[in-house]
Protein backbone atom coordinates (compact mmCIF):
# COMPACT_ATOMS: atom_id res chain seq x y z
CA UNK A 1 0.00 0.00 0.00
CA UNK A 2 1.04 3.13 -0.77
CA UNK A 3 2.45 5.52 1.75
CA UNK A 4 1.04 8.81 -0.04
CA UNK A 5 -2.79 6.92 -0.50
CA UNK A 6 -5.92 9.17 0.35
CA UNK A 7 -9.02 7.09 2.05
CA UNK A 8 -12.27 7.97 0.43
CA UNK A 9 -15.22 8.94 3.14
CA UNK A 10 -17.78 10.05 0.80
CA UNK A 11 -18.46 9.99 -2.81
CA UNK A 12 -21.39 12.62 -3.50
CA UNK A 13 -22.73 13.51 -7.31
CA UNK A 14 -23.29 17.03 -7.94
CA UNK A 15 -23.61 16.96 -11.83
CA UNK A 16 -24.88 13.88 -14.41
CA UNK A 17 -24.12 15.20 -17.94
CA UNK A 18 -24.02 13.39 -21.47
CA UNK A 19 -20.08 13.34 -21.88
CA UNK A 20 -18.73 13.51 -17.90
CA UNK A 21 -19.96 13.70 -14.02
CA UNK A 22 -18.91 15.49 -11.35
CA UNK A 23 -18.42 14.31 -8.37
CA UNK A 24 -17.66 16.15 -4.78
CA UNK A 25 -16.04 13.67 -2.52
CA UNK A 26 -14.63 14.02 1.12
CA UNK A 27 -11.19 12.20 1.57
CA UNK A 28 -8.90 11.29 4.23
CA UNK A 29 -5.56 12.60 3.64
CA UNK A 30 -1.99 10.19 5.16
CA UNK A 31 -1.87 12.61 7.96
CA UNK A 32 -5.27 12.65 9.30
CA UNK A 33 -6.73 15.47 7.80
CA UNK A 34 -9.94 15.54 6.12
CA UNK A 35 -10.35 17.02 2.47
CA UNK A 36 -13.06 17.57 -0.16
CA UNK A 37 -12.01 16.19 -3.72
CA UNK A 38 -13.74 17.14 -7.04
CA UNK A 39 -13.86 14.37 -9.69
CA UNK A 40 -14.54 14.44 -13.04
CA UNK A 41 -15.81 11.43 -14.05
CA UNK A 42 -15.52 10.14 -17.78
CA UNK A 43 -16.16 6.76 -19.36
CA UNK A 44 -12.43 7.43 -21.87
CA UNK A 45 -12.03 7.46 -25.25
CA UNK A 46 -10.04 6.40 -28.05
CA UNK A 47 -7.75 7.98 -30.56
CA UNK A 48 -6.24 7.02 -34.03
CA UNK A 49 -2.97 8.33 -36.19
CA UNK A 50 -3.82 6.91 -39.49
CA UNK A 51 -1.05 6.66 -41.64
CA UNK A 52 -1.43 5.71 -45.39
CA UNK A 53 0.65 3.79 -47.89
CA UNK A 54 2.52 7.55 -48.75
CA UNK A 55 3.38 8.11 -45.13
CA UNK A 56 0.37 10.51 -44.98
CA UNK A 57 -1.61 11.07 -41.54
CA UNK A 58 -5.09 11.93 -41.80
CA UNK A 59 -5.66 14.46 -39.32
CA UNK A 60 -9.41 16.30 -38.18
CA UNK A 61 -9.79 20.33 -37.82
CA UNK A 62 -12.76 21.28 -35.71
CA UNK A 63 -14.01 24.10 -33.99
CA UNK A 64 -12.99 23.52 -30.04
CA UNK A 65 -15.83 25.47 -27.92
CA UNK A 66 -13.93 26.04 -24.91
CA UNK A 67 -10.47 27.92 -26.60
CA UNK A 68 -12.86 29.56 -29.04
CA UNK A 69 -10.88 28.24 -31.76
CA UNK A 70 -10.09 25.65 -34.71
CA UNK A 71 -7.73 22.88 -33.39
CA UNK A 72 -5.78 20.48 -35.43
CA UNK A 73 -6.49 16.60 -33.95
CA UNK A 74 -6.09 12.81 -34.60
CA UNK A 75 -9.66 11.18 -35.03
CA UNK A 76 -11.10 10.68 -31.66
CA UNK A 77 -14.20 10.04 -29.43
CA UNK A 78 -15.47 9.01 -26.44
CA UNK A 79 -16.70 5.07 -25.52
CA UNK A 80 -20.00 4.27 -25.31
CA UNK A 81 -21.47 2.13 -22.48
CA UNK A 82 -19.74 -0.95 -22.72
CA UNK A 83 -17.64 -0.60 -25.85
CA UNK A 84 -14.23 -1.63 -25.84
CA UNK A 85 -11.61 0.97 -27.10
CA UNK A 86 -10.49 -1.02 -29.97
CA UNK A 87 -13.68 -0.46 -31.66
CA UNK A 88 -14.11 2.73 -30.37
CA UNK A 89 -10.60 3.19 -32.48
CA UNK A 90 -12.27 2.11 -35.27
CA UNK A 91 -15.77 3.49 -35.43
CA UNK A 92 -13.92 7.08 -34.65
CA UNK A 93 -11.96 6.44 -37.27
CA UNK A 94 -14.46 5.48 -40.14
CA UNK A 95 -16.96 8.20 -38.57
CA UNK A 96 -14.06 11.32 -38.57
CA UNK A 97 -11.44 10.48 -41.09
CA UNK A 98 -13.48 8.47 -43.71
CA UNK A 99 -11.26 5.65 -43.75
CA UNK A 100 -11.04 2.22 -42.36
CA UNK A 101 -8.09 0.23 -40.70
CA UNK A 102 -6.18 -3.15 -42.29
CA UNK A 103 -4.76 -3.15 -39.18
CA UNK A 104 -5.01 -1.48 -35.95
CA UNK A 105 -1.69 -1.03 -33.84
CA UNK A 106 -2.14 -0.23 -30.07
CA UNK A 107 0.38 2.57 -28.67
CA UNK A 108 -1.14 2.29 -24.92
CA UNK A 109 -3.29 4.88 -22.82
CA UNK A 110 -2.55 7.37 -20.97
CA UNK A 111 -4.57 9.36 -18.55
CA UNK A 112 -5.12 12.87 -19.91
CA UNK A 113 -5.78 14.95 -16.35
CA UNK A 114 -5.07 12.46 -13.41
CA UNK A 115 -5.02 15.48 -10.95
CA UNK A 116 -9.07 15.73 -11.30
CA UNK A 117 -10.48 13.82 -14.12
CA UNK A 118 -11.27 9.16 -14.31
CA UNK A 119 -10.87 9.78 -17.97
CA UNK A 120 -8.16 7.16 -19.97
CA UNK A 121 -7.59 7.75 -23.20
CA UNK A 122 -5.88 4.99 -25.78
CA UNK A 123 -4.16 5.53 -28.91
CA UNK A 124 -3.87 3.33 -31.44
CA UNK A 125 -1.65 3.92 -35.15
CA UNK A 126 -4.02 2.62 -37.63
CA UNK A 127 -2.39 1.32 -41.28
CA UNK A 128 -3.53 -0.52 -44.05
CA UNK A 129 -5.79 2.30 -44.89
CA UNK A 130 -9.01 1.92 -47.17
CA UNK A 131 -10.92 5.19 -48.19
CA UNK A 132 -14.90 4.53 -46.91
CA UNK A 133 -16.33 8.15 -46.80
CA UNK A 134 -17.32 10.25 -43.71
CA UNK A 135 -19.99 9.17 -41.41
CA UNK A 136 -19.90 12.34 -38.93
CA UNK A 137 -22.30 12.41 -36.15
CA UNK A 138 -25.25 14.49 -35.69
CA UNK A 139 -23.71 18.06 -34.57
CA UNK A 140 -20.21 16.82 -35.60
CA UNK A 141 -18.86 19.31 -38.47
CA UNK A 142 -15.27 18.81 -39.28
CA UNK A 143 -12.76 18.81 -42.08
CA UNK A 144 -9.92 16.21 -42.90
CA UNK A 145 -6.97 17.15 -43.50
CA UNK A 146 -4.46 14.93 -45.08
CA UNK A 147 -0.46 15.99 -44.56
CA UNK A 148 2.73 14.22 -44.64
CA UNK A 149 3.41 12.71 -41.30
CA UNK A 150 6.66 14.32 -40.79
CA UNK A 151 4.66 17.82 -41.53
CA UNK A 152 2.51 16.84 -38.66
CA UNK A 153 5.00 15.81 -36.27
CA UNK A 154 7.37 19.18 -36.41
CA UNK A 155 3.60 21.20 -35.85
CA UNK A 156 3.45 19.03 -32.63
CA UNK A 157 7.26 19.45 -31.83
CA UNK A 158 6.70 23.36 -32.67
CA UNK A 159 3.57 23.63 -30.58
CA UNK A 160 1.13 24.46 -33.15
CA UNK A 161 -0.92 21.68 -32.69
CA UNK A 162 -1.39 21.71 -29.07
CA UNK A 163 -4.05 18.85 -28.64
CA UNK A 164 -2.23 16.50 -26.27
CA UNK A 165 -3.40 13.35 -27.56
CA UNK A 166 -2.15 14.59 -31.17
CA UNK A 167 1.16 14.83 -30.26
CA UNK A 168 1.33 12.28 -27.92
CA UNK A 169 -0.38 10.17 -30.27
CA UNK A 170 2.08 11.40 -32.82
CA UNK A 171 5.18 10.90 -31.00
CA UNK A 172 4.14 7.11 -30.16
CA UNK A 173 3.68 6.61 -33.70
CA UNK A 174 7.01 7.81 -34.57
CA UNK A 175 8.88 5.81 -31.49
CA UNK A 176 6.61 2.46 -33.10
CA UNK A 177 7.59 3.45 -36.98
CA UNK A 178 11.38 4.10 -36.45
CA UNK A 179 11.98 1.67 -33.28
CA UNK A 180 9.66 -0.90 -33.43
CA UNK A 181 7.09 -2.08 -31.03
CA UNK A 182 9.89 -3.95 -28.47
CA UNK A 183 12.59 -1.36 -29.06
CA UNK A 184 14.22 -0.42 -25.59
CA UNK A 185 15.10 3.16 -24.65
CA UNK A 186 18.30 4.14 -24.89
Amino acid sequence: MSKFREKTLEKKQIYEGRVFDVRVDRALLPDGREVSREVVVHGGGASVVALDGENNVYLVRQWRYPFETEMLEIPAGKLNRGEDPHSCALRELSEEAGVAAGRLVDLGAYYPTPAYCTEVLNIYLALDLTETGQKLDDGEFLDVVKMPFEQALGLALDGKICDAKTQIGLLKAFFWLNEGKNAKIR
